[in-house]
């Protein structure tokens, strides 16, 4: 007799970096193009849109007027990258995965979807900042390697030899 064990999700964090795409394309490459019609997870594709407020990051008289142009340009960017990572699965022909945007800061979206879709692996790119940009910014990989409920893969680049 023979069970059916549901896959488990893996979660792939993207934005509109080239550390991003390179991500994307790492994972499509030996998790889910080697297994064709049957690859060992579920694949959900996670952008996080930030918030116009949070963008712009100023308030006072005439932050408010600026926000819905920011919030229009931050939707068009969302769109962008879902289109890139859609083009992405099917140029691998991967066609089943779930692509989603959350808006909010990437941390908190990407640990939610995790959560969410009870995933066991959450996959991010590597920025490469250095360690003065990464104290500022702080980084997603780092924040999201202690708080998410699963294993954290963070993927980089090959650094090029010279």
């Amino acid at each position: 007799m023979a069970t059916t064990t549901e896959k488990q999700a893996m979660v792939v964090g993207i934005d509109d970096s080239e550390h991003s795409t390179y991500a994307l394309q790492w994972i499509l490459d030996h998790f889910f193009a080697p297994f064709a019609s049957n690859p060992p997870f579920n694949l959900v594709i996670v952008h996080a849109k930030p918030s116009a407020s949070s963008a712009v990051g100023l308030a006072g008289p005439g932050a408010a007027d600026v926000l819905p142009y920011v919030d229009a340009d931050l939707r068009k960017i969302a769109a962008r990258v879902v289109e890139k990572a859609k083009e992405l699965c099917l140029s691998k022909s991967v066609h089943d995965a779930v692509v989603e945007v959350g808006e909010g800061d990437a941390r908190n979206v990407l640990c939610d979807a995790v959560e969410k879709h009870h995933a066991s692996i959450l996959a991010v790119g590597s920025h490469g900042y250095g360690a003065i940009k990464r104290a500022v910014l702080g980084s997603v990989s780092d924040y999201c390697s202690h708080h998410a409920h699963c294993t954290v893969m963070i993927v980089k680049r090959p650094k090029i030899k010279h």
